[in-house]
């Protein structure tokens, strides 16, 4: 079913981190061009079991490129899906909540087996993932659960991974260098536009709601009336307000259960870096069009280019 190829170029080697490392590319034998970019930890431990995973018709997912958004995600649809209770927010960590599918493959040393809880987690679950679509489980498309889907422009996108990737995994380049590998698809996941693409293709099918980073920035509201359409759940006006003072970028930042602080600081441990919330945190500015202060003329033309190239229809919301 897959080609596992051990590319031969020095971009990917720039890549390599503490923890992240000895990239392959991921394809599909009948069509090469579905590919992605994983550390072969990923394909030792995780791509067969989750491609054979069971699904349930109640299943709820949220799938996103990394960076677009999906810890907010993760939380909106969850409140929402959980009846707003905030009790359990404020006590359980997202992460116990929602676990992350394929963590254990793109980390091998962390304390759980990230697929172990997936599976055995009491239903309806809650699932994340950050991987294409041709890497999901196969009874995905069968069994037909519902599935959120995040999208953010990829610019604010590279720069907000850059930021996790050299604080978190360890990173020594420089944004510069880190772009070239975003816009050169050699990035772990890469590539973004085809992640992206696969997804905006079957977003009109009822099990599938494609969602922006930027509406939710510019309107939340509007944003979780469409989750709560999708979840066939009713909440009135007030309810409606307080959740999006929940949801709030100040709210979410400050939030134990919700921001990863943990993670943060078992990640940097390994990188050997010291964790420092005056410098580094996991949610970190959230703003739309913030890449224009970080990214030189030069870098801002290759993603224009990237953007370019992928040829959809999609608005990223410059």
């Amino acid at each position: 079913m897959y080609n596992i190829e051990v590319p031969d170029d020095e971009l990917y080697k720039k890549l390599d981190t503490p923890f992240n490392k000895d990239f392959v590319k991921i394809s599909l034998k009948n069509d090469p061009t579905k590919f992605c970019v994983m550390p072969q930890s990923f394909v030792d431990l995780d791509l067969e079991r989750i491609k054979n995973m069971e699904i349930f018709e109640d299943d709820v997912w949220v799938v996103t490129y990394p960076k677009c958004g999906t810890t907010w995600t993760q939380e909106m649809v969850w409140m929402i899906g959980h009846n707003l209770d905030y009790k359990t927010s404020l006590e359980v960590l997202l992460d116990d909540r929602y676990p992350f599918l394929e963590l254990q493959g793109i980390v091998p040393s962390y304390p759980k087996n990230m697929f172990d809880e997936c599976v055995n987690m009491p239903r309806p679950r809650y699932i994340k993932s950050h991987l294409p679509a041709f890497l999901l489980p196969d009874q995905l498309w069968t069994v037909k659960p519902k599935i959120v889907y995040t999208a953010r422009n990829p610019k604010d996108t590279a720069v907000s991974y850059f930021h996790h990737y050299h604080n978190m995994n360890g990173y020594q380049g420089t944004i510069g260098d880190f772009i070239k590998t975003f816009v050169n698809d050699v990035m772990m996941y890469a590539p973004m536009n085809n992640h992206v693409i696969d997804f905006w293709n079957i977003r009109s099918q009822p099990n599938i709601l494609f969602l922006f980073y930027e509406d939710m920035k510019r309107n939340l509201k509007q944003e979780v009336r469409k989750v709560m359409k999708f979840l066939d759940k009713d909440y009135s006006q007030d309810e409606i307000d307080k959740l999006c003072s929940h949801l709030s970028f100040d709210s979410i930042k400050s939030n134990k259960m919700i921001n990863k602080e943990n993670d943060i600081k078992h990640l940097m441990s390994i990188a050997g870096r010291e964790y420092n919330p005056e410098k580094f945190t996991f949610i970190r500015k959230g703003k739309v069009g913030g890449y224009k202060q970080e990214l030189t003329r030069e870098s801002i033309e290759m993603l224009d280019k990237y953007i370019k190239k992928a040829e959809f229809d999609i608005e990223y919301h410059f």
